[in-house]
């Protein structure tokens, strides 16, 4: 196919169907300027409405599909393909895509009901599903909170619309509560004065309201106080804290005893228990048990199981006998060293004994011999 066919075929198409171009195009012009003029009509009266922003850019994205939807169909008619085809097709993709993403629809369908029952609005502290913060955004699919530290938290719209929500902020006036213990040896009227008189103590205490404090319960080691003040909604922390911190300053200036667990610490008296010594045990002694006495059936044992059995017994007598007399032979070796030992000793002892007399018998004997020779040479010499 050359280039010259190609164009015979192109101008037999416009020559044949320049009608329904013109029209293609008168549509498609006719079609956005029609689009634009309804888009700024919608956002106007949008915009003259108290209705939240993300539902009127919800509702304007809703509706400008839906034009360009339209126009798309009609321009495909105007070329003369049938839409019925797809019109069907349109409709399985949307199914497949509706089951495809479930949930996000009843997120949406939920934040339709969030927005639309202004269940509350950017700014109000709520608390849902365990979370407590400031609303920070609102869509149709997902709810940002911003809590206390700063922490952003997304929750889907259908967890939202199936929770309790409890929205501190809705109304502008708030009320703060606490609870005081203190010992049952205060007295009760001082304590209720003195908490009354540190919330009146706020400037951001509301004296328009009541200003509450009673006992409440009488617990096992306090007396438990509840007392109550009311602010501004914007102004509930600050007053919180304030009561909290100058209330415990005042007990403490006016020895007011705030009760607090104790713990006691006590020694004690008694020894543990000494280790087991087991060398101190006492020795196994053996139970005497009767010896066992073969019976001898004489009627179906043969003989050499008699004879047998007889000797068995014997022996065994023989060899405890023998036993015996080696543990006593034994016994008396070993006191034989001990007997001997103390004989020489004791003739040790009477040897050293003699010898000592004997010696000193001779030193005796050797001083009277010189005695005797020098009175011998004194009388030669008279």
């Amino acid at each position: 196919m050359n280039w010259a066919e190609i164009w015979e075929k192109i101008k037999t198409f416009f020559t044949n169907n320049y009608m329904g171009i013109i029209k293609f195009f008168a549509v498609l012009v006719i079609g956005i300027i029609v689009i634009k003029i309804v888009l700024n009509i919608t956002k106007r009266v949008m915009n003259k409405t108290k209705m939240e922003k993300v539902t009127q850019g919800f509702l304007y994205g809703i509706i400008k599909f839906c034009l360009y939807l339209l126009l798309m169909l009609g321009l495909i008619s105007v070329l003369g393909i049938s839409i019925s085809g797809i019109i069907t097709a349109l409709s399985a993709m949307v199914l497949a895509i509706g089951m495809a993403l479930q949930s996000n629809i009843s997120n949406l369908a939920n934040g339709i009901v969030i927005i639309s029952s202004h269940m509350f609005k950017k700014g109000d502290y709520i608390s849902v599903d365990g979370v407590e913060g400031s609303i920070h955004d609102i869509n149709f699919l997902f709810t940002t909170i911003m809590t206390t530290d700063n922490k952003k938290i997304t929750i889907p719209n259908s967890t939202i619309v199936n929770s309790a929500v409890t929205n501190y902020g809705a109304n502008d006036v708030r009320r703060v509560n606490f609870t005081f213990g203190v010992a049952y040896e205060c007295d009760v009227e001082d304590v209720k004065k003195l908490i009354i008189k540190v919330m009146k103590s706020n400037g951001k205490v509301r004296l328009d309201r009541e200003v509450f404090c009673r006992l409440k319960t009488l617990n096992d080691s306090s007396l438990d106080f509840f007392a109550y003040c009311w602010c501004d909604t914007e102004d509930y922390w600050d007053v919180y804290y304030y009561v909290t911190e100058n209330v415990f300053n005042e007990f403490k200036r006016n020895n007011i005893a705030i009760p607090y667990n104790q713990l006691e610490i006590r020694q004690r008296t008694d020894t543990p228990a000494n280790p087991v010594d087991f060398d101190k045990l006492p020795d196994r002694v053996e139970k005497q048990r009767p010896e066992e006495k073969h019976v001898f059936d004489l009627e179906n044992d043969d003989i050499m199981t008699i004879f047998k059995g007889h000797d068995k017994s014997k022996n065994k007598k023989d060899k405890k006998h023998k036993k015996d007399k080696k543990n006593k032979d034994k016994a008396n070796q070993n006191n034989v060293p001990q007997n001997s030992a103390s004989q020489n000793g004791v003739a040790t002892a009477e040897i050293a004994k003699n010898g000592k007399n004997g010696s000193e018998a001779t030193q005796g004997e050797t001083a009277q011999n010189s005695t005797n020779q020098n009175s011998t040479t004194q009388n030669g010499a008279n």
